[in-house]
């Protein structure tokens, strides 16, 4: 079986800036580097207590929040051949969006986004 661990909560903002700041301020959390998405597009990141929060703007009222949360696994393809296997529903097939990341999104219980990724940060 193919093993997962707990990457990331990637949330939507119509200001990710601001977002960013209500966690530091009242929560403590630290400012990652930002990263680049390619077409001038710029994700922040924070990290509280050890848990990666990723911050896109958006400017679609129904998409602010949570968008997903992602696991993280040594081998995306063999994880995602496994999890069809057992029946889950994908909306995403493995995709590579940059160099060193892959990913691949699932169906999750109640209309849940879950990224499933190889590589990254």
């Amino acid at each position: 079986m193919a093993k997962f661990k707990f990457d990331h909560i990637h949330l939507m903002s119509p200001d990710p800036a601001k977002t960013a700041e209500f966690y530091q301020k009242m929560f403590g959390a630290t400012m990652l580097d930002p990263i680049e998405m390619g077409n001038g597009k710029v994700m922040l990141s924070v990290d509280l207590g050890g848990v990666t929060m990723l911050i896109s703007k958006t400017t679609d009222e129904k998409q602010y929040g949570l968008a997903h949360f992602g696991i993280k696994t040594p081998h995306l393809q063999k994880a995602v051949d496994e999890l069809k296997a057992d029946g889950v529903k994908f909306t995403l097939e493995v995709t590579k969006i940059s160099p060193t990341l892959t990913i691949s999104f699932v169906q999750a219980p109640d209309n849940l986004r879950m990224e499933l990724s190889e590589g990254g940060r």
